[in-house]
């Protein structure tokens, strides 16, 4: 998807691009990732900080995000306060820190740290529900849909864990259900066959889908496992049957477990609005700078959003109050598969990519970000990232933000045609 950007020239975006050996690890290191606040060019005291932060970086904080898929196959962004320490008034994917109560990661230095594991889903799953109400959780007996719970009982959980009053999974056994954290981290470097994936979509909700690390450049960074978790379709009789009850009561004394829950901001601790949209909807949003968005979520959104593409008939407001003739079940299932096989692509797969973002800086207000590398962490490992694709993106007013995603193979072209024409690289 291309974006609207500053009136310049094609040749603008050749002169930024350089020589093709600018891409090899050794020089994609020449600016820092563009979702930070942060530039290199600048004053000799901010670049002999960002010297000394590459000599000493700053440990990773481990940390998880989920790409929360409705029922239709829309995604649920948050949109962040102005105040927030990152990701400031962006919108972004329900995640956040790991906390103690989810578990022991590996030690600083040891490469399975930045590995999907038991900790970064719970980690996912808590973030979700404590900023956006949903409660990714099943009932003990593994029957159908999530686990049913008032709207009451949700808000109280969800603001007593976030205060660190109660254990999440504590909490969530106390009413009788269990964290639905799913188990790919046991499928982990098996050959992964379509039979599989399809009994996965059947059995499982939580896939990995890429991890993002922070370059060293910058003082705070992060070691970010994203998720896929695909919300249960209605079935179309149970469905019939809930709606029944809900026209003859304004409301139900405990919830059916086909209930699919609508998103709700925080109050304002960390988000002011929370909303399911379909990723190209979201794309076009920011295209015509109604929200905000940065590189991992622009570019996630992008990766998504030709599997998972609006049905023919609209998509309903209130994901309760749908009925099953609006809803194609078999083209949402179709939809769900095609991007379960295409996580599973590639190599390493996206299951397992690790992205550590790398700028390069051009003229004027334009710049390159690749995708390739893994991060000082995880460097010399098989975790490499996206090795196909860049980033191009523009500065305004002081903040790198994404504008196309491009073939890295369209960028060489590109430098080969400056050559040709006589133009000096």
């Amino acid at each position: 998807m291309r974006l609207p950007r500053s009136n310049q020239a094609k040749e603008t975006i050749q002169d930024l691009i350089g020589k093709p050996q600018y891409f090899s690890a050794s020089a994609s290191r020449t600016r820092p990732y563009a979702g930070w606040k942060y530039s290199v060019a600048g004053n000799m005291s901010s670049q002999s900080n960002v010297s000394r932060r590459a000599l000493s970086p700053s440990i990773p904080s481990p940390s998880a995000s989920i790409l929360l898929i409705s029922p239709t196959n829309e995604i649920l962004l948050l949109h962040r306060v102005r105040t927030s320490t990152s990701f400031a008034s962006a919108h972004v994917f329900p995640g956040g820190h790991l906390s103690p109560q989810d578990g022991v990661l590996p030690p600083v230095n040891d490469v399975h740290r930045h590995e999907d594991s038991e900790p970064y889903r719970l980690a996912a799953i808590r973030e979700c529900f404590e900023e956006s109400g949903i409660i990714l959780a099943k009932r003990k007996d593994k029957s159908e849909g999530l686990l049913p719970l008032t709207d009451e009982e949700r808000e109280r959980g969800r603001h007593a864990i976030h205060e660190n009053q109660v254990d999440f999974q504590t909490w969530v056994t106390q009413r009788g259900g269990v964290v639905d954290t799913g188990n790919s981290c046991h499928l982990r470097g098996q050959t992964i066959s379509l039979l599989l994936i399809t009994i996965r979509l059947l059995s499982e909700n939580l896939i990995p889908f890429t991890r993002w690390l922070t370059p060293v450049s910058l003082p705070k960074r992060f070691s970010t496992q994203m998720y896929l978790y695909f919300l249960p379709v209605p079935n179309p009789l149970s469905f019939a049957s809930n709606a029944d009850a809900m026209s003859q009561s304004s409301t139900l004394s405990q919830p059916r477990a086909n209930t699919i829950y609508n998103p709700t901001s925080d109050g304002g601790v960390e988000h002011t609005a929370a909303r399911f949209l379909p990723p190209s909807e979201w794309l076009s949003l920011y295209a015509t700078n109604e929200i905000l968005l940065f590189a991992p979520q622009f570019f996630l959104l992008y990766l998504i959003s030709p599997f998972l593409s609006p049905s023919p008939s609209p998509s309903p407001h209130s994901l309760n109050s749908s009925s099953p003739s609006s809803i194609d079940i078999s083209t949402v299932l179709q939809q769900r598969q095609a991007l379960i096989t295409f996580t599973h692509t590639s190599s390493p797969p996206w299951t397992e990519k690790c992205i550590c973002p790398n700028q390069i800086s051009g003229p004027g207000q334009q710049a390159i970000l690749t995708l390739h590398e893994p991060g000082l962490e995880l460097a010399g490992t098989h975790r490499n990232g996206d090795t196909e694709r860049v980033i191009m993106v523009e500065n305004r007013k002081g903040t790198w933000l994404p504008m196309e995603v491009r073939r890295k193979s369209d960028i060489y072209m590109l430098a080969d045609s400056d050559r040709s024409g006589g133009e000096k690289l």
